[in-house]
Parts: C-alpha cells; sequence; structure tokens
C-alpha cells in the first residue's frame, strides 16, 4: 500500500526523493529506474500503458511510495486510490526543469528504438503528446501539472519540496524524525546519462 505518492516530473530531484523516503522508513520506492531494472516491472507497465486495466496493487506490489515517472503521470488516480497517503510535489523552476530534462530524459527516449517502452509510450506520446522536443509546449505542462496538483490537492496533504529543501519539511510533512545523515543528492546529468547506456531502458 502506498503511503506516499510523488506528483513531480521527472528532473525535479525525484531519484534524491526516492533515497530520502527509504532512509525515512518509506520504501522500497517505485521510481522509472525501477522499470529499467526489473523485468516484472517492465512488463507490468508496459502492458498498463499500452492500454491495460490500471491494476495498482500489481503494479506496486512491494513498494511502499512512488515518485517520478511512470507513476507521476497517474497522481489524480492514486491520491484517491490511496486516500491516506501523503502527497509531494517536487519541483524546480520550469526553465531549471528544461535545462536538466533536454540534457537527460529527453536525449535518452529521443534516441530509442523501442516502440513500446513506457518511455516512449507514457512520457513521450501521452504526456507531451508527441511534442516531447518542443520547448515552450513542455514548459506549458510542466507548468500545468503543478497549478494541477496545487489546485487539487488539499494543503493539508500536499507538500511542496523545492531542490535544496532538505530534510526539515519533509520530515515535518510526514511526522518522522529527521535522520542524522544528509540528505541524498544524486542523479546528475553525467550519471543519468551513465545509467542509460549501462542499464538499459524502460
Amino acid at each position: 500500500m502506498l503511503r506516499v505518492i510523488g506528483t513531480g516530473f521527472g528532473r525535479t530531484g525525484t531519484d534524491s526523493m526516492r533515497e530520502a523516503l527509504t532512509i525515512l522508513g518509506f520504501g522500497p520506492c517505485h521510481h522509472m529506474f525501477e522499470v529499467i531494472d526489473n523485468p516484472v516491472q517492465k512488463a507490468r507497465w508496459r502492458a498498463m500503458v499500452a492500454g491495460g486495466p490500471k491494476d495498482w496493487e500489481s503494479l506496486f506490489e512491494g513498494y511502499t511510495s512512488c515518485v517520478d515517472w511512470p507513476s507521476a503521470a497517474y497522481w489524480r488516480d492514486l491520491i484517491e486510490v490511496y486516500p491516506q497517503a501523503k502527497v509531494i510535489l517536487t519541483w524546480r523552476s520550469a526553465e531549471s526543469w528544461w535545462e536538466s530534462f533536454s540534457n537527460t530524459i529527453l536525449r535518452g527516449i529521443s534516441s530509442s528504438d523501442d516502440p513500446a517502452s513506457v518511455g516512449k509510450v507514457l512520457i513521450e506520446g501521452q504526456v507531451f503528446g508527441g511534442r516531447m522536443g518542443e520547448r515552450e509546449h513542455a514548459l506549458a505542462l510542466y507548468r500545468a501539472n503543478v497549478e494541477a496538483v496545487l489546485a487539487e490537492v488539499p494543503p493539508g496533504r500536499l507538500l511542496v519540496h523545492r531542490l535544496g529543501d532538505g530534510w526539515a519539511p519533509l520530515c515535518g510533512h510526514l511526522g518522522v524524525p529527521m535522520p542524522d545523515v544528509p540528505y541524498p543528492h544524486g542523479n546528475a546529468a553525467e550519471e543519468f546519462r551513465t545509467r542509460l547506456l549501462t542499464q538499459g531502458r524502460s
């Protein structure tokens, strides 16, 4: 059962949030890396984004939190299915998001020759409507997602976690003590590209 639901686009600090949630006891945390690394996850999500049933119990089997795509594309469904779960919007300015996204996820998906991948079908096709590489279009969708989350998720249930916010607001939102370790900081652009080359795609 999901206890925390992330609503932010990829490249908004989602991998650091994934690590942070795990440290705080809200793991395993679902992230696109799970789809890339786990053949069972890959098969289940590919079937769903291709039009199969939204069997959330199966898709999140073994996980207690989720951030990043693919789950972030379904946050409206998830906050209804899991009404007790806390919600986190990982956030950065639209312009800095585009700079990071265009150098990582956009390049990775654009170079894929697998039309059935979750990246191609969901992110490129469904989230961005086949116009993932168009800067202004992508920026508008990024901003629209932020505005929708702010408008639709009750304030008491939602935390907007900006890059650099660290432990304090997160622990306060989740009602847990702050750990005696630095807040995670990983998945820089170069690290992302290296991982994509060595571990494959969704």
